[in-house]
């Protein structure tokens, strides 16, 4: 700290750059978009900011309200099956041999390499009617059907005449789907971060005293991985909330989030105040679920030093 008040000239070099970049292409932008948020149109493309708060009384209308409620169940759910999938794979590459942990993290990171857009599309291509996993369990279908049928009762038609496609596309279901197929690694990484430093003597004193393999990992295991457990939560479930991409591309009509009304309110509808406002109130949501969490968080810490 002594350092840099002796040389303030260093400080202003290395911290004014960034400052400069965060405000202009940061703060700047979201402060307009704020101030958007309390103007009224005045024909297709003029805009005055007047003050008013009909944009953010608008977003609050129960149709609105139903889709950020949507928007929040899609996140939650997406957050706790990443959780759900995450954790044992997290857990086996910190318990695999040293030689092959650099692999299974560069196989954990390698959707990063690949554009989103090319990943979904690969996505609905696994999904769709005639996709790889109907494929595959017409694959299955056809020769369960022969074994019945060498077994002589293929004639009472056990599995239907002919296989008939899941329809896994155009839903809520894909949606959560590309969801946790681009969310997943966010999960991952923070909690293999935390269970990289667990104390491997903790389980086995554990397991000594009488403990379960069950009652070991939950109250060993899982307490000193509960920082990544947060972190990842948090890492997914924001992203997940505002995402746009996945939804319009695996979604139906019932299927959209509050992030592709928000498009279409600066696109189609040209709607640029009442978009802001759905930003800013989606933001603030978010904000209050994150001061939420760190109250109790906070709380809890409290409670247990108490």
């Amino acid at each position: 700290m002594e350092s840099w008040r002796r040389n303030p000239a260093v400080f202003w070099v290395i911290g004014l750059p960034p400052t400069v970049w965060l405000l202009l292409f940061f703060l700047v932008p979201l402060a307009l978009i704020w101030t958007l948020s309390f103007a009224e149109l005045r024909g297709v493309i003029d805009m005055e900011v007047t003050g008013t708060l009909d944009n953010y009384a608008r977003a609050l209308d129960p149709l609105y309200l139903q889709i950020f409620g949507k928007s929040f169940v899609f996140a939650g759910v997406t957050t706790v099956v990443s959780l759900l999938f995450g954790f044992p794979v997290a857990l086996a590459i910190v318990f695999a041999p040293p030689r092959w942990r650099a692999l299974l993290l560069l196989l954990v990171i390698l959707p990063f390499w690949t554009n989103l857009l090319i990943r979904t599309y690969a996505l609905i291509a696994v999904l769709r009617s005639r996709g790889f996993v109907n494929f595959t369990l017409e694959w299955f279908w056809e020769q369960a059907n022969a074994g019945l049928t060498l077994l002589g009762l293929g004639s009472y038609q056990l599995l239907g005449e002919r296989f008939v496609p899941l329809e896994l596309l155009y839903n809520n279901t894909a949606v959560i789907i590309g969801l946790v197929y681009v969310h997943l690694p966010f999960m991952v990484l923070p909690l293999y971060a935390s269970l990289e430093k667990l104390d491997r003597p903790l389980i086995e004193a554990a397991l000594d005293l009488g403990a379960s393999q069950i009652h070991a990992f939950r109250t060993v295991v899982i307490p000193l991985a509960l920082p990544g457990i947060i972190s990842g939560s948090i890492l997914v479930f924001i992203p997940a909330l505002g995402s746009f991409l996945t939804p319009d591309l695996l979604g139906g009509t019932d299927s959209q989030m509050i992030a592709n009304v928000i498009e279409r309110q600066f696109k189609s509808a040209n709607d640029w105040p009442f978009g802001s406002a759905l930003s800013f109130l989606l933001m603030y949501l978010t904000f209050g679920a994150l001061a939420l969490r760190a109250f109790y968080a906070r709380r809890s810490a409290g409670q247990g030093r108490a």
